[in-house]
């Protein structure tokens, strides 16, 4: 399995490729966007049980966040960021909080 940092270096690389070097910032924030519309028209989909099965729906689902992923990465790519950093440094504040001690608040 490749890491978050291997993965965003051939993402580069291919959007560079297909794209050119003279892409937009928001562009991949329009991208991400949309595939967390995608995602919540799944889970609804699913939730109202139509216009396909769960399992389809999930699948839909799962591919949604991956591509939420791809295309942040992209934008970390323009910005000069290590996403992997990003993720890991948000993730250690996170899991530092305590919403039971707290849940009115930060939650730390």
């Amino acid at each position: 399995m490749s890491s978050f940092q291997q993965i965003q270096k051939e993402q580069q690389e291919w959007a560079e490729r297909n794209f050119g070097s003279s892409r937009k910032p928001y562009q991949p924030i329009l991208g991400a966007a949309e595939e967390v519309g995608e995602l919540s028209h799944a889970f609804l989909k699913m939730d109202q049980g139509i216009r396909g099965s769960k399992e389809e729906h999930l699948e839909a689902m799962k591919d949604a966040i991956a591509d939420c992923s791809i295309f942040l990465m992209d934008l970390c790519n323009q910005m000069g960021w290590d996403y992997e950093t990003l993720v890991q440094k948000t993730w250690d504040q996170v899991k530092s909080r305590d919403w039971n001690k707290n849940a009115q608040g930060v939650g730390y």
